[in-house]
C-alpha cells in the first residue's frame, strides 16, 4: 500500500443519479483518471464510465429501480476493480447548501451532517440525497475521510444588501436569506479568468451558468457580489423545469383560491414549469431549437428575455460590465442562445463575433469582436475539479 498513488473520489449525488470522478494526485495536483454516472435510478438505471479520452470503460443497464445506496456500492466496486495501484484517501461530495456555518469546504462528521439536515428542506431535490450518501459511507467505511464542498460557499463574499430580503431581520436570523448556488462552477470560472483575460479577472463580470438549472453571478475582482438565485435554487432565471422568479402571491393564490395542495404547487414550480411548462413538451433546449411549434419559440424567447433582464439587474448590483462568460450545458453548447442573449444586450456594449460563436470548440474562447466594449467568453466549467482541489487541500493536512 505504501507504493500506491494517492487518489480522490468526487461524488455528485442527486435524486435519480449518482455522478462520480476519480482523481489521482500528482505533484500535489488532482488529475482526472476516469469518471461516470449511474442515472435513471427511479426507472431503468444505466451505468457508464469512461476515461478523459472518451474510451468507455464499463457500461450496464438494469430493468428495475435502484436505491442510491446500491448505486454508490456499485461505483465503489468498480473503482476497486479499475483503480489498482491507487489508495483512496478521501471522498469529496458536492453539497448544495452549507449556510452561514460553512463558508468553505469542511471535513464531514456527525455535527456537520446534523447542520446539513437542517438545510435540506430548502433544497429537497438535492440535499437529502447528498447527505444520505455521506451517511452511507460514514457507516460502511468509517475510516474514510469525507469532505463536503458547498455550492453556496462561493457567494459568502456578497455584501449584506445582496443577502437580504425585505422581511423583518428576525427572519434573516432564521436562515431566510439569498444564499446563491452553482458556486462550485463560479469558483472554477473565476479561477480560469486570470490566465484567459486578466482585465476580466480584476473587473466586473457576469458569469451565466446555463444548464437544466440556470443562474448567473456578478463578479467583482473574481469574487461573488451578486447572484440570481436566492433562498433556494428556484429563484432567478427560467430553467428546464423550474419557474425562476415568481410572484409569491401565485403559490398562495393557487393554494387558497384554486384549492391546489402544497405538494401539487411544489411539483408545479419545481418539475412542471420552465422550458417544459411553457413549451408543453420538453425541458431540453436542443428539442426546442429544432421544433417548429410556436410554444417552443415562446419558451426560448422567454428564456432569453429573463436572462437579459437578470443581467441588467446584475449590472446594477456590481456597477458595470466588463465581460460575460457563458458556461454549463446550454451556455457551452447553444450558439443560438448565446447569439440571442448578446443581441439583447447590445445596448450595453456587447458585440458578438458570429463566426467565433458558431465555431465548435471544447476549449475556452473569446467570441466577441475586437471592438466590443464588453468581452464575451465561452468557458467550459469543471465543478468536479473544484471538489477535488478542495478535498485534497483538507486531506493533505490530516
Amino acid at each position: 500500500m505504501s507504493d500506491a498513488k494517492p487518489a480522490l473520489l468526487c461524488l455528485n449525488t442527486g435524486s435519480s443519479s449518482v455522478k462520480f470522478s476519480f482523481y489521482a494526485v500528482q505533484n500535489d495536483q488532482p488529475q482526472l483518471v476516469f469518471g461516470g454516472q449511474i442515472e435513471g435510478l427511479l426507472g431503468r438505471p444505466n451505468f457508464k464510465a469512461g476515461d478523459p479520452q472518451g474510451v468507455v470503460l464499463a457500461q450496464r443497464q438494469w430493468d428495475v429501480p435502484m436505491r442510491r445506496s446500491d448505486a454508490v456500492e456499485i461505483i465503489l466496486a468498480f473503482i476497486r476493480q479499475q483503480a489498482l495501484g491507487y489508495h483512496l484517501q478521501a471522498v469529496g461530495h458536492r453539497v448544495v447548501l452549507g449556510g452561514v456555518e460553512y463558508p468553505q469546504a469542511v471535513v464531514v462528521d456527525d455535527h456537520v451532517l446534523q447542520v446539513l439536515d437542517r438545510y435540506s428542506p430548502i433544497v429537497p431535490s438535492h440535499q437529502p440525497a447528498e447527505v444520505e450518501a455521506m451517511r452511507l459511507l460514514r457507516t460502511q467505511y468509517p475510516s474514510l475521510l469525507q469532505v463536503a464542498c458547498f455550492d453556496s460557499a462561493f457567494h459568502r463574499t456578497k455584501p449584506e444588501l445582496a443577502d437580504l430580503y425585505a422581511l423583518p431581520l428576525s427572519y434573516r436570523d432564521m436562515g431566510i436569506r439569498r444564499w446563491g448556488f452553482h458556486g462550485l462552477s463560479y469558483d472554477y470560472i473565476s479561477g480560469q479568468l486570470p490566465a484567459l483575460d486578466p482585465r476580466l479577472a480584476k473587473g466586473h463580470t457576469v458569469v451565466m451558468h446555463l444548464g437544466s438549472g440556470a443562474s448567473l453571478c456578478g463578479l467583482i475582482n473574481g469574487k461573488s457580489a451578486y447572484t440570481s438565485m436566492g433562498f433556494s435554487p428556484l429563484d432567478g432565471l427560467m430553467m428546464g423545469t423550474r419557474t425562476g422568479s415568481l410572484d409569491p402571491m401565485i403559490p398562495l393564490y393557487l393554494i387558497g383560491q384554486q384549492q391546489m395542495s402544497v405538494e401539487a404547487v411544489e411539483k408545479l414550480i419545481i418539475k412542471e414549469s420552465g422550458l417544459l411548462g411553457v413549451s408543453g413538451f420538453s425541458n431540453d433546449m436542443r428539442d426546442l431549437a429544432s421544433s417548429d411549434e410556436p410554444s417552443a419559440k415562446l419558451a426560448i424567447d422567454l428564456f432569453v428575455y429573463m436572462l437579459a433582464r437578470e443581467t441588467g439587474a446584475a449590472m446594477g448590483a456590481i456597477q458595470g460590465l466588463d465581460g460575460i462568460v457563458f458556461t454549463a450545458g446550454i451556455g457551452e453548447h447553444s450558439p443560438m442562445v448565446r447569439e440571442r442573449t448578446c443581441a439583447a444586450l447590445a445596448w450595453a456594449g456587447v458585440e458578438m463575433d458570429l463566426a467565433s460563436n458558431k465555431a465548435h470548440s471544447d476549449s475556452p474562447r473569446c467570441i466577441s469582436t475586437p471592438h466590443s466594449r464588453v468581452s464575451v467568453w465561452v468557458i467550459p466549467t469543471n465543478e468536479e475539479m473544484v471538489i477535488a482541489r478542495d478535498t485534497w487541500m483538507l486531506a493533505r493536512t490530516i
